[in-house]
Parts: C-alpha cells; structure tokens; sequence
C-alpha cells in the first residue's frame, strides 16, 4: 500500500449509521482520528438526527435525508473553519446519530408505597405500576443536558432517572385529586391522561417528550382490600336479619343431631323450641310483608292514561301528571268518582252515556233510581 492510499483511506467518505437495536438513542460514528472528506455522503435515516460537533461546540444538524457535506449545507461549520487549505480541504468534527423514534412500554412502579390520605379508610399506603413511551423531541437540547460525549447511550441510562421524576409526580397528582380510594379503578383514564399533563414539562427540560402514560393498577393495603371483601359479602347475603336466623336454625339444628351424656333429650328439646321459635318468627314477617304489599295495593289507584299506580289520597298521576279525580262527575250507575273522559266506570264496568228516564225523557242524574220528574222507577 502507498503513501497515497494510506492518506486516501483516513478520509471519511460515507457517513451513515443503521440502528440494531431497540434502545440505543445516541451513536457517536467513529471517526476517531480520522478526517471527513469536503463532499462527503450524509445520509440520515427517517427518525434520526445528526449532529455535528466541532470543538465541543454544536456546529450543524441534519434532519433525514441524503446530504453531501460542503461549504454550502454546512454554513456553521465553514464559519468555524477557517479553511486555511482550499475548500476542498477534509475536516475533523464528532457526529452524533440522535434516534428521534418512540421509545414503547417503559415499565414505572413505586418501590415503596405512597402515602395517601382517604376520607373513608384514613391513612393508606398505595402501590400502582404502569407502562409510559416517550421520544427525543429536541436532540441539540438532549445533547446538552443528558448524554454530553457518551460514545452510545441508551434508555437504561435515563429511565431510573425519569422512574424517580414519575413517581413523585403520581404521588402528588394522587393527594391532589382526592378521588375515594375505593373508586381509583374507574378513574385510569383521567388519572393517567392528568399525569401525562403534569409530568411532559419535566421531560422538556431533558429535550424529551412523554408521548404517553398508563397506569395499570393502584393496588390497596391487604387490610383495606378484606374489609372491601367483607363489605362485598355482606351485600351479597342481601337481608342480614333473615341470614342471621337462617345460621342459627343450622346451629340449632347440628346440635340436635349431636346429644352428649344424660342431657340429650333436654338439648333435644331446647333445640326444637328454639327452632319452632325461629320459624315462628319467620313466618311472622312473612305475614306482615304480605299484609303491608295487600295494604299498598289497596291504597293506591290507577292513572287512565298512562296505567301507572299512584296513592290514593293523590290527584295527579305521578308518572305523567295527569289529573286523577275530578269532583263533580261520577258513575251513572255505582256513583264512584270518575274522569270526565273515562268510557266505562273502573268500579263497576257500567259504560258512560247520560242516562234519561223511559217514561218521560228527563235526564237522570248520577246513582239515580227513581226519575225526579215523574217518580218513574229507572
């Protein structure tokens, strides 16, 4: 090899960078010791970004695409460079590969419980865990703040940092909101949605944006969770009083079945009284339930128009308004209280027509038996 061809292969005349990974978000190309051509191929794939760095300071950025390095594309940098040898000289600068795609399912948790303050249960210690996918949205900032010269870095190195920075904005959001630990479950949505919101500045600051946020589960201390089990059980069991008397007449009912020595016979007997009373009881309320529907149902009335029951004392229907009872008309034969646009009385049946009397034509009046005109007997 000569001289030339050993000058010629220290040039860089390509300069590209194919990501094999899933979670690298800064290459440095190597060009350690190593010139890069003036005409130079830059191709930047969709979702990267590259940045050129000359002497520490940030000199050019490259958005996707196929560019050829020369004085013309690359203003900052010829501003540098004083170009002492022609501007077809070679140059030296540092090029960082920024991947700008989403980084997806980034697992947060709380390590330790969050301290929360609950109107119901008093004080409790939470535990919730999600997922969050975030993207770098500004590299020359990220470049600054976050990765500096890092030859290659990736998520591992920023997602504790940021877990930290999710917690303590959870927990916040958590005090603030003041939902019932009991009703968390149904508000994920609205809870992760706010958490996004309050935690995307922080991001910025860092030349990132949380794309998204989901909390997956807030789980509740062992205590609260049996007392919720116990609560939902006794809802279960609907009538607690009827549960109660049903678990005592088993108990009763398993000691009869076991006499023990000389007193069987008296615990026997005990054990039928006391179920006798029980059933006693049982059908006591029964009966006061039967009685109080038969009580309701006669005090009530039907609406004609809309058949819906109302009280009997009510003028109005109290589905659709309608008056019940207007005074003043009543049935041509049983004279029970009806509406002036019922057909057929609802106490007897008798259809509604005006009734005269068959001798001499007068009109009779409600309930009427004997025409008051002529004494004829209807």
């Amino acid at each position: 090899m000569g001289l030339f061809d050993f000058i010629k292969n220290q040039f860089i005349e390509v300069i590209e960078w194919t990501d094999d990974s899933q979670d690298t978000m800064v290459y440095r190309f190597p060009v350690a010791n190593k010139e890069i051509k003036m005409g130079a191929q830059l191709t930047v794939r969709e979702s990267q970004t590259a940045i050129f760095v000359n002497e520490g300071v940030i000199a050019d950025v490259f958005f996707p695409g196929r560019h050829v390095l020369s004085t013309r594309n690359m203003p900052v940098m010829t501003k540098l460079q004083s170009w002492k040898y022609g501007f077809d000289s070679p140059f030296k600068a540092e090029v960082y590969f920024i991947n700008m795609k989403q980084f997806l399912n980034q697992k947060w948790g709380t390590a330790n419980p969050v301290m929360m303050r609950d109107a119901e249960f008093g004080m409790l210690r939470l535990r919730a865990y999600g997922i969050y996918s975030f993207k770098v949205a500004w590299p020359e900032i990220f470049l600054k703040e976050v990765f500096g010269t890092s030859s290659r870095f990736d998520t591992q190195s920023i997602t504790e940092q940021l877990k930290r920075a999710i917690i303590s904005g959870v927990s916040d959001m958590l005090g603030e909101c003041r939902i019932p630990a009991i009703d968390l479950a149904r508000h994920y949505d609205e809870l992760s949605e706010r958490a996004r919101e309050k935690l995307n500045p922080i991001f910025e600051k860092l030349g990132l944006q949380l794309i998204s946020f989901f909390i997956e589960n807030i789980s509740l201390p062992e205590e609260v969770e049996k007392v919720i089990d116990k609560r939902t059980s006794m809802g279960v069991l609907g009538d607690m009083k009827a549960y109660s008397k049903y678990q005592a007449a088993e108990a009763i009912r398993d000691a009869a079945k076991n006499p023990s020595g000389g007193s069987g016979a008296g615990m026997s007997f005990g054990a039928g009284a006391a179920i006798g009373s029980i059933m006693v009881d049982a059908f006591s309320s029964m009966n006061k339930s039967n009685s109080s529907n038969e009580e309701t149902a006669r005090d009530t009335k039907v609406c004609p128009e809309c058949g819906q029951k109302s009280p009997t004392q009510a003028k109005f229907c109290i589905s659709c308004g309608k008056p019940l009872v207007q005074p003043g008309k009543k049935c041509t034969k049983c004279g029970f209280e009806i509406n002036t646009d019922v057909k057929f009385c609802p106490e007897c049946g008798t259809r509604q027509e005006e009734q005269t009397c068959k001798k001499c034509g007068a009109k009779l009046g409600a309930g009427a038996k004997f025409c008051s005109e002529c004494g004829t007997a209807v």
